[in-house]
């Protein structure tokens, strides 16, 4: 996919500009609240959250620890997709206990990802508090979730969807507005 398949919501530089913005909106607001950890929805939320955790750590002067949450057995349309699922591991190689857990992900849109990610979440430990930062929300929530910590809000139509591309996974950073086929 190439940012030639759709509108250009960020580009590369704006799309860093409002992970930094992010990571001062989250240091200011989670100051005091208990030791920070990040976890990233895979897939594209991971590399968004290890941003953030380098972001947050170059301004806080402290290491933030990131973590890996695959949420595909938790999924509640897992018997509707096609075909068999690709689980991913979930890697979170420190305790959850009285820790902030800031979920990242890319585009938050029915909340039924973020409502799996807690599912998935709470297996492996009970944090202290839970909260959300997304790059991309758009509109059509089902579920009664709304994040935390935006980059941008997106109004979509339903023949339309959000491509967030991150250079880890596809080579180039950038958020998409694209029509489906």
């Amino acid at each position: 996919m190439t940012a030639s398949n759709g509108i250009c919501q960020l580009d590369a530089a704006q799309m860093e500009a409002t992970l930094q913005r992010l990571a001062g909106e989250i240091l200011q607001s989670l100051e005091g609240q208990g030791q920070l950890v990040l976890l990233g929805i895979r897939s594209r939320g991971l590399p968004l959250a290890e941003r953030m955790g380098e972001l947050l750590r170059a301004a806080s002067g402290q290491p933030v620890p990131v973590g890996a949450l695959d949420i595909t057995l938790y999924r509640d349309d897992l018997t509707e997709k096609a075909g068999t699922p690709i689980v991913r591991p979930t890697e979170i190689p420190f305790s959850l206990k009285e820790r902030t857990v800031l979920l990242v992900d890319d585009v938050i849109f029915t909340g039924r990802t973020v409502r799996a990610a807690l599912d998935a979440l709470l297996d492996h430990g009970r944090p202290r508090s839970v909260r959300l930062a997304v790059l991309v929300d758009r509109t059509g929530r089902e579920l009664p979730i709304q994040p935390d910590f935006t980059g941008i809000r997106v109004e979509v139509k339903r023949t339309e969807r959000i491509a967030v591309h991150v250079a880890e996974r596809d080579g180039d950073d950038g958020v998409f507005l694209e029509q489906l086929p």
